[in-house]
C-alpha cells in the first residue's frame, strides 16, 4: 500500500486519538496532549520508515501538516456537541486547556 493510502486510514482515526488523549491526560495541559497526539499520530504512519524511503522529503512539512490536522480536529470537536453544554468546556482544542497549541 502506498504512502498516501497510509496516511488518509491514519488521518481517519485522529477524531478517536483526540478523544483518547484527552480522557488519558486529561490533568495535563494542551500542550503536551498534543505531544503525545503527535507523536502517536506519526508512530502510526510509520514515519521514520516514510522518511528513509523518501516518501516524505520534508519532514518539517510534513510534522506540520500533522499538527494542522490536529489542530482542526479539535476545532471541529469545540464546535460540535461533543464539547459539553455546547461550549469549549471540553478542555480540549487551543481555545481551551486541550491538545490546542496554546494550552
Amino acid at each position: 500500500m502506498n504512502f498516501l493510502n497510509e496516511l488518509l486510514r491514519g488521518i481517519a482515526f485522529v477524531p478517536a486519538l483526540v478523544q483518547g488523549i484527552e480522557s488519558l491526560f486529561a490533568t495535563k495541559g494542551g500542550a503536551e496532549k498534543k505531544d503525545a497526539a503527535m507523536s502517536f499520530l506519526e508512530n502510526a504512519l510509520g514515519t521514520v520508515d516514510a522518511i528513509a524511503q523518501r516518501e516524505i522529503v520534508d519532514p518539517g512539512k510534513f510534522k506540520d501538516g500533522i499538527s494542522k490536522i490536529i489542530d482542526g480536529t479539535v476545532e471541529c470537536l469545540n464546535a460540535s456537541t461533543w464539547a459539553k453544554g455546547g461550549e469549549q468546556a471540553s478542555g480540549v482544542g487551543h481555545q481551551t486547556a486541550g491538545v490546542g497549541p496554546q494550552a
